[in-house]
């Protein structure tokens, strides 16, 4: 899925249950500063203490407003504040017993919601990072928590610098979810023979912080215009190898292009402006080919499209799931069920490959 869509592999994918050791040594960095008490179900965050030593709670979200307009918040009786959180939840007697408890300091249980994300980062980032990121409904509870108890852990300020919140994502107007039967996952769109750039070329056309709607007759949409934005960058990169003009670079012209385009970037990850810009370079007469090219190709560092030659050329490897659905395909063919085996060899197509039959078997080239 990484590969298709031209995402590159995290350095380190952390799991909250290989870490249990890091979020009970910063639960016990916390107690050790007094910010923390016990009740009969838990270790909990002291968040009237946090404020007493001169730092903001919810400052993120003004957590204070929106605790009154009546977002939830857990109850317990014991809590000193509404907005203590826990830190460690205690295994409580007649429970049933499951996978996730462990044992600590102050008795058998599992970590609260909070502590796993600050000790995660902090062990792989150190106490001080550059950017955040997470679904919008966590800057209201969630981001604040992590703020409060990291940087009373460690002492330091700020403890991210950037908070990006991404909006949702609706589909056909509603909520996305399981129980409804409209979850997608990239397997569903690559059934329906759509490429899965198609999906990174939709996400772009709306700004993070902005919901977006997903529908299938948009994400078709979507793949028609990557397509043609594609056919574009082709056609100027035939021509043209841009890397051989030296100079290209500090055209006027071409400056203006990547300023407009590193505005757009810098202006909160303005997406779909830097997409904009992208396309004017191909309908701009002003631009000679060489300009063109050039800026498809620099361009496609960020955007991630497949725009140009050259990497179109560097990916030599079949992806896994051209290649299952190759052997889809042969399975219908062996069954001699060939008008499925042609809506599969009609998907492979559509992903930019060709498919042939041959006396020493099945052979896959990209178009």
């Amino acid at each position: 899925s990484f590969s298709l869509l031209n995402l590159q592999i995290p350095n380190t994918i952390a799991k909250a249950t290989d870490h249990i050791p890091e979020q009970i040594e910063l639960i016990k960095q916390l107690e050790a500063k007094g910010l923390t008490y016990k009740t009969s179900d838990g270790i909990y965050f002291n968040v009237k203490k946090y404020e007493d030593e001169g730092n903001t709670y919810g400052e993120l979200s003004n957590i204070d407003q929106i605790r009154i307009e009546g977002q939830r918040i857990a109850e317990n009786v014991e809590k000193r504040d509404k907005r203590d959180f826990a830190l460690w939840k205690f295994f409580a007697t007649g429970q049933k017993r499951h996978n996730m408890q462990w044992k600590s300091p102050w008795g058998e249980g599992y970590p609260g919601w909070h502590i796993e994300c600050s000790a995660m980062s902090m062990k792989y980032l150190g106490p001080q990072f550059d950017i955040h990121i997470g679904g919008e409904d966590l800057k209201s509870t969630h981001h604040p928590n992590e703020i409060a108890q990291s940087e009373s852990a460690t002492g330091c300020k700020p403890f991210v610098k950037y908070w990006m919140h991404g909006a949702f994502l609706t589909v056909d107007g509603g909520r996305m979810g399981k129980s409804l039967g409209n979850a997608y996952n990239l397997h569903n769109i690559i059934e329906k023979g759509i490429d899965p750039l198609a999906l990174r070329y939709f996400y772009l056309t709306a700004h993070y912080r902005k919901q977006q709607n997903f529908t299938w007759e948009g994400l078709i949409g979507a793949a028609t215009a990557l397509r043609r934005l594609q056919d574009s960058a082709t056609t100027f990169l035939k021509r043209v190898a841009p890397e051989k003009d030296s100079n290209i670079n500090k055209s006027e012209n071409v400056l203006n292009y990547t300023d407009r385009f590193n505005d757009a970037i810098s202006d909160d990850l303005n997406m779909p402006e830097a997409l904009a810009v992208t396309w004017e370079i191909f309908q701009d007469h002003n631009l000679n080919d060489f300009e063109k090219a050039f800026l498809a190709f620099e361009f496609d560092k960020v955007l991630g499209l497949s725009l140009t030659s050259e990497k179109k050329s560097l990916i030599d490897e079949i992806p896994a799931e051209i290649q299952a659905l190759a052997g889809k395909r042969e399975e219908y063919r062996k069954s001699k069920d060939f008008d499925k085996a042609d809506q599969v060899r009609k998907q492979i197509e559509a992903f930019g490959y060709i498919i042939k039959d041959l006396p020493s078997g099945t052979e896959i080239k990209k178009q």
